[in-house]
């Protein structure tokens, strides 16, 4: 089935474009949440129509997303997670992480653009910003334990508890004994 993208979707394509997909993913999906049109000859000629309308915008667009994506140009994040002994991280660093430590640093970034497999261990990751179909950054991620690696500490020997001598009992248990004989 041929459709003509209405919105971005990720993992599938960007806006406007004609693509072939499979029909049950088309009609069940793309179709019915208002995401994509059938692409007849008419659908195509009108969207060529608007796209050339729409060129200088178009162009606008992108020179705004290259200008957003130089700030980004050599950006590295430290990102401090708390690890266990493994050296495996309590959850994971993804781009919830990743938009959020942008955020700080003073570029605001929404998840939804960010790409990244999510980070398991400590150690370098990469993550993509997408700001346009043609325009993206790779800024490097370093995945750090937020406390310094502390082994399990040893337990300690437990306390002995010295017990009374016998011989301070047996004279008692002689002395009960003693009127029974008697």
């Amino acid at each position: 089935m041929k459709i003509i993208l209405k919105k971005d979707v990720p993992g599938l394509g960007y806006k406007d474009e004609v693509l072939t997909v499979k029909d049950g993913y088309g009609r069940n999906y793309l179709l019915p949440q208002c995401l994509a049109v059938l692409a007849t000859e008419k659908a195509i000629k009108q969207l060529n129509e608007e796209l050339k309308q729409r060129a200088h915008k178009i162009a606008k667009i992108k020179a705004d997303a290259e200008t957003r994506a130089a700030a980004y140009q050599g950006i590295a994040l430290e990102i401090k997670a708390k690890v266990s002994e493994g050296k495996n991280i309590y959850g994971s660093v993804g781009p919830k992480e990743i938009a959020a430590a942008l955020t700080e640093k003073g570029l605001e970034t929404d998840a939804k653009i960010v790409t990244m497999k999510a980070a398991k261990a400590i150690g370098s990751y990469e993550a993509v910003v997408h700001f346009h179909r043609e325009v993206s950054v790779v800024i490097s991620v370093e995945v750090v334990p937020s406390e310094p690696i502390a082994k399990a500490p040893k337990a300690a020997p437990a306390p002995v508890v010295e017990e009374a001598p016998a011989a301070e009992e047996a004279p008692a248990e002689e002395a009960e004994e003693a009127p029974a004989a008697e």
